[in-house]
């Protein structure tokens, strides 16, 4: 069957690449045809080859309530619910991805988020009402607009973990600690497509809050600390190397022992972190400084890169709202300049992550 009548199927594609994001769930709702051809791993590489997917910035944000005050004055306030927002930075838009089914209570505490594909994956975290660790495994697909259960993340209970994917197909999930707080060394590799979990070789050392980030076509497991220093990161990394299935160990893979959650990979394929006020950039074997952190800014949340630009959310003190700013990377003289956000999305953010849909 014809995707458009009258239309040779390449050329009907080519129309389908070229819709909104937004506008993909109705037009995979037209008829199976469209579904099936929407659907196919193959349409997104399409569009992203094509230069058609666009950047999605995702958070695990606090809800932000208006507070009256008895003389009436009006204030923001952060709750402890969370719901996962979304910056769609090319336009400014900012808005909520409907609710998991499933958990009407909020995201659960401490939960990871990773972009594979079109699909938000959400793994484990706390029940954000009895604190119960949970294993579960949600995936909100972007095409069809609509969240689907995936295998329960197998093994011990685990917290604290580091997350990150290939953007394409796979998630690996390292360290974290256990419900005694044990730092754990086990990795655990989930492949989106299949939904299935494969256990993959313990890492040399336990690594509780590491951070994943996939760089130059591998798995790095960035510092973390093991049970008996808790609290005291490692400036060392360990690389997974998916041809031999091992790790191998990188000494001072950061300059300083300190928490290498901001830790991400730029879009010129360098390393870049916050670091005492600074954001920094990995050359070679040392780190640069590449700009002071804003003036307002000095508890980081999250740092990317997008298009160019890092993003960085983040406040000053711990109870205050929180606020995005953008560095152009392509200036000269380069400037913070703040990102208009609308007051319900300075909430809280526990974790974020950025990919293309």
């Amino acid at each position: 069957m014809d995707l458009i009548p009258g239309l040779p199927n390449d050329i009907a594609i080519e129309c389908l690449i070229r819709l909104p994001i937004d506008q993909f769930s109705k037009a995979a709702s037209i008829c199976k045809t469209w579904n099936g051809e929407i659907t196919l791993p193959e349409f997104r590489k399409r569009r992203k080859i094509s230069g058609f997917t666009r950047p999605v910035l995702a958070m695990v944000q606090a809800m932000v309530a208006t507070v009256k005050k008895p003389q009436g004055d009006t204030t923001l306030s952060s709750t402890q619910i969370y719901r996962l927002s979304i910056c769609d930075p090319e336009n400014g838009c900012w808005y909520d991805l409907p609710p998991i089914p499933e958990l009407i209570d909020g995201l659960p505490n401490f939960c990871r988020i990773v972009g594979v594909g079109s699909d938000l994956v959400v793994i484990g975290g706390c029940d954000p009402v009895t604190w119960r660790v949970m294993d579960c495994v949600f995936i909100y697909n972007f095409i069809s607009g609509t969240w689907r259960r995936g295998a329960d993340m197998p093994g011990q209970q685990r917290l604290f973990f580091g997350c990150g994917s290939d953007s394409d197909q796979v998630i690996l999930v390292a360290g974290g600690h256990d419900d005694e707080k044990n730092a754990l060394k086990s990795v655990l590799l989930y492949d989106v497509v299949k939904d299935e979990w494969v256990t993959v070789p313990d890492m040399v050392m336990q690594r509780d809050e590491c951070k994943v980030v996939f760089h130059e076509g591998k798995f790095h497991v960035i510092g973390g600390y093991p049970t008996w220093a808790q609290g005291h990161f490692e400036k060392n990394a360990e690389v997974f190397d998916f041809a031999t299935w091992q790790w191998s160990f990188v000494d001072d893979s950061l300059s300083v022992n300190n928490s290498p959650h901001t830790c991400t990979e730029g879009d010129d394929g360098r390393l870049y972190m916050c670091q005492d006020g600074d954001v920094v950039v990995k050359e070679h074997a040392t780190w640069q400084m590449v700009a002071r952190l804003p003036a307002q800014i000095s508890n980081v949340a999250y740092l990317t890169a997008c298009q160019g630009k890092l993003i960085l959310v983040g406040n000053e003190e711990y109870d205050e709202l929180h606020s995005v700013y953008a560095l152009d990377m392509s200036e000269k003289v380069r400037a913070w300049i703040k990102v208009e956000t609308p007051d319900e999305y300075s909430g809280h953010v526990q974790f974020g992550c950025y990919f293309e849909i």
